[in-house]
């Protein structure tokens, strides 16, 4: 794959246009017959973002890419992306390390089962351009729904900080700011508190973008803008305690512009059938 994993971005203008696309959960293709299809949902999301007139610098998956770990579904993944001709990087979500056993029964009865990522899938990654540097950290934990933000990956964030000045954008696959739901929040990330504390001696992380919640959120934290974005597949209902999903939300992806001057412009587009 000449494209992935994605190291250095150039552009004539030094913009970068980062296409996100999240927690695409695709199962056995050869299975997928029903309207909520995952596969022919990632394709079409695909598809009609990169008909878009903007020009796609980069697509960054960012987690949950299958619902049951399976190889030759990440080959099929892998190869529609390769087949972009762009520059792209996938980190690992929860689903990518954890196995759900008895998916017949309830959620809290079923049994997780720890599995090693794909080895195509990234952590502690550093991606550059001429005015910004992208950095990917895996927030999975195998056998857990939840994540973490373990110290070895905050102290690569604090070391590509400090060598790096240039204006930076995160993305890691769990939330890290409560999103007012509580059976979700249950699943956040863990050991938030000394991330935060590190990012306060690099003021130049501009951006931070995440995916898990299957919905849109932007907050603001410690001058930090926070992104959460919809799920290509289904989607979470908002501000509820309760799981359940948002049937009237359409698949979605997030747009990122990291201009040349330091700024991030960012907006969510939806499938339109």
């Amino acid at each position: 794959m000449q494209n992935y994993p994605a190291r250095n971005i150039s552009t004539a203008d030094g913009q970068v246009n980062v296409l996100q696309i999240t927690d695409l959960h695709l199962s056995d293709i050869a299975r997928c017959g029903d309207v909520r299809c995952c596969h022919q949902r990632f394709e079409a999301v695909l598809a009609q973002a990169l008909a878009e007139p903007i020009r796609c610098d980069l697509i960054l998956v960012t987690g949950d890419l299958v619902s049951k770990i399976q190889p030759h579904i990440y080959d099929h993944i892998f190869s529609v992306l390769d087949a972009t001709t762009i520059p792209f990087a996938c980190i690992a979500g929860n689903h990518d390390v954890t196995d759900e056993r008895d998916s017949t029964v309830p959620f809290s009865e079923r049994t997780l089962v720890a599995k090693v990522a794909d080895a195509r899938l990234l952590n502690q990654h550093a991606i550059v351009s001429e005015h910004w540097q992208i950095l990917l950290i895996d927030s999975s934990v195998p056998g857990k729904i939840s994540g973490e933000l373990a110290d070895a990956d905050i102290a690569w964030l604090d070391a590509q900080l400090t060598a790096c000045p240039k204006p930076a954008l995160i993305a890691l696959h769990h939330h890290i700011i409560p999103m007012q739901s509580a059976w979700i929040d249950v699943h956040i990330a863990k050991n938030v508190s000394p991330f935060w504390q590190q990012l306060r001696a690099h003021p130049q992380v501009k951006a931070i973008v995440s995916g898990h919640t299957h919905q849109e959120k932007v907050y603001t934290h410690n001058g930090v803008t926070v992104y959460s974005t919809p799920s290509t597949c289904y989607q979470f209902k908002p501000l509820v305690d309760d799981f359940a999903y948002d049937e009237q939300a359409k698949p979605g992806w997030r747009w990122l512009q990291l201009a040349n001057n330091g700024q991030v412009a960012s907006w969510v587009k939806r499938l339109d059938t």
